[in-house]
């Protein structure tokens, strides 16, 4: 009896003093646990032997391990480009209006019509972009997702064939806002594409926003040579060279498959969750984070690419800069490259949602030191160092929208969120041009100040946790 007990009390983990009562009571015990111990054994052996496999179940193939990575690097390039269009037009932006003799907010239509009006229906999928922002009347149609990529990579290259001839300023505008419609597509279907990857998606985003920093810190560099050469249009010939390769790239590596597809093939199994897309589009209106992060990122946007367009012409007429002052639009990406790389460490340890306050209201500070301080060197400094705080906010609103909102809406939120944003990039450096017109490029910084300012009210204002959605 003593051998019996001692074996139940190991096995089932029954308290020493129950090993004094009624041995029949123990043994019922022991056969209730095992049974129970044998139904989840059984349970189990038909999960591993008939449930669907992960790729946490089973070790990636050769094939699907290298396909993840190189679909990554491709979207990475991607991403470059669109980098490398935004740091672009700022060293060329006083040449544009010397060379069309256009005002301030003749030449800023070049932000404007960077996003188009275009609607476009295939396979049932209706696309709007308005001002850079995306929206499908099915909203979500992952099914051409990719096809989508490639269309914009194709428009792209149309616009820089174009500029490339300094055609007459209409056509000129025409071709930014073929570009513009192609770094939509492109921009927010890279997003909700890197969203999606169920292992690193964090990680994953900073290093592709980094990417998107790297190509507008090199933008600037070339530019602001082109500028001085009286072919200057001819900078966009090593845009549309740039534009052909990640046409190229796009096709080989994502083919003309789907976008669960391209997963699929790098061990990713599709989200099993069935939601029609009309029904996928009323749920993600009805969430107010969606729209909150929309506007933040609107805002955000818009401070990045009116500072990355708009400093050289500041520094050049506030502070007295030279040709060279384009090199200042460069330090700004730089910045903004090594901020999204460098402080990961630091959104981990203190926590992305309370980061991005930190950043905040250190740009501000940044922003203020440039418009006070009458310092030509200084200021280039702190602009670096502006770009280096905001870098890592996009890709922490991202992995945020990724936390708090349901996987089954994400990657059409991430198009929509980012596409919205787009609108910043048009509307806010128009804006910029509009007042700049009347009260002189000095009013800037009043307006950066001014809007960053209005992120950090809209940050506080987004939920920090997901909430239930019916």
């Amino acid at each position: 009896m003593s051998q019996t007990q001692t074996v139940v009390s190991t096995s089932v983990g029954l308290p020493r003093a129950s090993l004094q009562g009624d041995s029949s009571a123990i043994s019922d015990h022991a056969q209730i646990e095992l049974e129970e111990l044998g139904r989840r054994d059984s349970a189990k052996s038909i999960r591993i032997s008939t449930g669907p496999t992960t790729p946490l179940s089973e070790p990636l193939s050769r094939a699907e391990a290298w396909k993840g990575p190189v679909q990554f690097a491709t979207l990475c390039w991607t991403l470059f480009l669109a980098g490398w269009n935004d740091g672009t037009t700022g060293p060329l932006l006083d040449r544009i209006r010397e060379v069309y003799h256009a005002n301030f907010a003749i030449v800023s239509l070049i932000f404007v019509l960077n996003t188009v009006v275009s609607v476009e229906v295939a396979d049932n999928c209706h696309l709007l972009i308005l001002a850079g922002i995306r929206l499908r009347s099915t909203f979500e149609c992952v099914s051409d997702r990719q096809v989508w990529i490639r269309k914009g990579s194709i428009a792209q290259v149309a616009g820089y064939a174009i500029n490339c001839g300094a055609p007459p300023f209409p056509v000129f505008v025409f071709a930014y806002a073929l570009n513009g419609f192609g770094i939509a597509l492109q921009d927010a279907g890279a997003n909700g594409y890197v969203a999606a990857f169920k292992k690193g998606a964090a990680t994953k985003m900073g290093i592709l926003h980094a990417i998107y920093g790297a190509g507008a810190f090199v933008a600037p560099l070339v530019a602001t040579q082109f500028a001085q050469l009286p072919r200057w249009s001819f900078h966009f010939l090593t845009s549309l060279g740039i534009s052909i390769s990640n046409t190229a790239l796009l096709i080989a590596v994502f083919r003309f498959k789907t976008q669960e597809q391209c997963l699929a093939d790098a061990g990713q199994p599709a989200d099993t969750t069935v939601l029609d897309q009309g029904n996928k589009m009323k749920h993600i209106f009805k969430m107010k984070e969606v729209h909150l992060l929309a506007t933040f990122i609107l805002a955000y946007i818009g401070v990045e690419v009116t500072l990355g367009g708009w400093i050289v012409t500041y520094i050049k007429e506030v502070r007295g800069g030279g040709p060279d002052s384009g090199y200042i639009s460069s330090g700004f990406f730089g910045g903004l490259a090594l901020g999204r790389v460098a402080l990961l460490w630091l959104n981990k340890l203190v926590g992305e949602r309370r980061i991005v306050f930190a950043y905040i209201l250190m740009a501000i500070v940044l922003e203020l030191i440039v418009w006070l301080v009458p310092s030509l060197i200084g200021g280039g400094v702190a602009i670096s160092f502006v770009g280096f705080v905001l870098g890592p906010i996009y890709p922490i609103v991202m992995n945020h929208a990724a936390r708090i909102l349901p996987p089954w809406i994400l990657t059409g939120s991430i198009g929509w969120i980012a596409g919205f944003g787009q609108a910043g990039s048009a509307f806010i450096p128009f804006i910029t041009g509009a007042i700049a017109s009347s009260k002189g490029i000095g009013s800037l910084q009043p307006l950066l100040v001014s809007l960053s300012s209005a992120m950090l009210v809209i940050w506080f204002i987004v939920p920090s946790s997901p909430r239930k959605v019916d």
